[in-house]
């Protein structure tokens, strides 16, 4: 009598695609880096860590932010007078500039976004931003302006 082989309907998954599901913690892979100043305001979940003479900071903006309606309250300006600069690594942002001009950053992607915009996240997934930071100084030492213009205006 032959032994009959009954192949499973259930697709197996590589022991990398195994391992990898067992790091990623329950909170998404967004949980405090070591070492790092943690903090939240509106709802962005911010990790930073001191380096050279600026920071690299973890940003995590939550589905469903836009600045102007969740940080604006708790910073007190009409737009996000900070500038950005740093890689998205996951996620997706819009925004817009007081003058009309728009951004869509969709991960992975290079960002920089001048002082003076509005921005929010699209879609159901977090967009996670590593920001290279100097506080105050941030425009000026990446060479952007105090808000964003066009040349001439």
């Amino acid at each position: 009598m032959k032994k009959r082989v009954v192949k499973s309907k259930r697709r197996r998954r590589s022991p990398a695609a195994r391992s990898r599901s067992l790091r990623r913690p329950a909170s998404g892979g967004h949980g405090p880096i070591k070492g790092a100043q943690h903090h939240e305001i509106a709802g962005v979940v911010i990790d930073a860590v001191a380096a050279a003479n600026g920071q690299v900071k973890r940003v995590v903006y939550p589905p469903g932010f836009r600045w102007s309606t969740h940080m604006k309250p708790a910073i007190g300006t009409d737009l996000c007078m900070h500038g950005h600069v740093g890689f998205l690594t996951a996620g997706r942002v819009k925004g817009q500039y007081r003058d009309g001009c728009a951004f869509d950053f969709a991960a992975p992607a290079v960002v920089v976004v001048e002082p003076g915009h509005d921005a929010w996240v699209i879609g159901r997934e977090a967009a996670v931003l590593i920001q290279f930071d100097a506080a105050g100084q941030t425009a000026e030492r990446f060479g952007l302006p105090a808000e964003h213009r066009h040349d001439g205006s």
